[in-house]
């Protein structure tokens, strides 16, 4: 198997994505719940309210950084993942036996996704670290990019399931449900034949190490500049639980099948640019510049679109975008660290993009309420372009950025190579 999969050559990767893609169908299940939820039946229509839960989600990915980077980079990320994985299905199913029970209050809701987002600090640089190791450094840009699509093709299937299973049984179910799907990625994680994985040399312990990961970071001009991107688009830009839930429910007054199709025709693009992340051999800055600036323009078209059909083609181009941007950034900057470093590098990245949601969501959420929908989804697109000229500045300056006409098609020029505007 060659080019865009070939990642699944590897015995381990192919077990592992399957165990993963189980999972994730479930998780993007219980976003879609947790959002309707909230949103719903426990405020009227709030999206503050929404933005808070995202804000405790992501928040500890900065509160937790001086151990979740020294954790993916000194500890087995096989066993830690084990962990970090049961504990997110316990808080799944306490979370539905809370709501089927009918006893779910938003304060609940805001402790379960603070606990989540304290584990999800553990597991997120370790899970990306983890791919390394799986397939080796000749295939890594690939399996990036083939996690990033087995992720939104669950994006597609979950909260499609999750708006029919919604209105048939009840969101409880649903977070139900979602406990029971970390039993395929435990199982997967199992699995796994110990002895062919790719063992990277560990981090030698000692004091200041996450010091020196910023160190690390400080001194090279282009992680600089992709992760003020990435605190830009993430931020304000990724916030697509308030975006998705307050244009369905407050402009296009959708019914929960209709918000999770939504989420799901987002997905489509994801998973198309996930693919064409998948298929590059190795990523440059390049994308990352025209992803973000087509992000931009994504949102910007959504903020106009008048009617529910037209929002959904809209968020096809998003999602394209986001995940061309995401991706190429994930496999850029792991190709581009040391593998002692890797875990640190990353644990500070997935804190810059995530970090940046506790300041980011609680404001968009309030412009949806104060102003509208749209005006939110206005800032998100200025997300966007804001971060295509830290890009542009980084390739002027750092890599001599040249723009020209060649045979009536517009040429980009950097000291990597060149590349043509498609």
């Amino acid at each position: 198997m060659k080019g865009t999969f070939r990642s699944l050559n590897s015995f381990n990767y192919r077990v592992w994505t399957g165990g993963a893609l189980i999972s994730n169908v479930g998780t993007w299940m219980q976003r879609t719940a947790q959002d309707w939820i909230v949103l719903t039946q426990l405020t009227h229509h709030n999206a503050t309210a929404v933005g808070v839960v995202m804000a405790l989600q992501f928040g500890p990915q900065v509160l937790l950084l001086p151990l979740t980077g020294f954790a993916a980079d000194h500890l087995d990320r096989r066993k830690l993942l084990i962990a970090t994985q049961a504990a997110m299905g316990a808080l799944a199913l306490g979370l539905g036996i809370l709501t089927v029970a009918g006893i779910i209050q938003l304060w609940h809701v805001y402790v379960f996704a603070f606990l989540l987002g304290c584990v999800t600090a553990f597991d997120s640089p370790t899970r990306q670290s983890f791919v390394s190791e799986l397939v080796g450094e000749a295939d890594l840009s690939n399996a990036v990019g083939l996690n990033s699509t087995s992720f939104n093709a669950a994006r597609m299937i979950g909260p499609a399931i999750a708006g029919v299973l919604i209105a048939v049984v009840g969101s409880g179910w649903v977070f139900v449900i979602n406990a029971a799907s970390f039993v395929a990625v435990l199982c997967s994680l199992s699995l796994l034949r110990v002895g062919e994985l790719h063992r990277e040399a560990r981090a030698v312990r000692k004091r200041g190490s996450l010091i020196e990961g910023f160190r690390y970071v400080w001194k090279r001009p282009d992680l600089k500049a992709i992760f003020l991107m990435l605190f830009l688009v993430g931020t304000f830009g990724i916030n697509f639980p308030i975006f998705i839930s307050t244009m369905s429910v407050t402009v296009f007054h959708a019914e929960a099948s209709l918000y999770g199709l939504l989420t799901s025709t987002m997905a489509i693009g994801s998973v198309a640019g996930a693919l064409l992340a998948a298929r590059r051999e190795r990523p440059n800055m390049t994308p990352l510049l025209a992803g973000a600036a087509v992000f931009g323009v994504g949102l910007a078209l959504a903020a106009i679109m008048p009617n529910y059909w037209l929002f959904g083609l809209a968020l096809i181009v998003i999602g394209v975008s986001a995940q061309t941007f995401t991706t190429s950034t994930n496999s850029l900057v792991q190709l581009s660290t040391e593998p002692e470093m890797r875990g640190r590098v990353l644990a500070i990245l997935l804190a810059v993009v995530f970090g940046g949601t506790p300041m980011g969501a609680p404001i968009v959420g309030w412009i949806a309420d104060r102003f509208g929908p749209r005006w939110a989804l206005g800032i998100g697109a200025a997300s966007g372009f804001a971060a295509a000229i830290v890009g542009v500045y980084y390739l002027a300056k750092y890599r001599h950025l040249r723009v020209s006409f060649d045979a009536g098609r517009l040429r980009f020029t950097v000291d990597e190579g060149s590349f043509a505007a498609r």
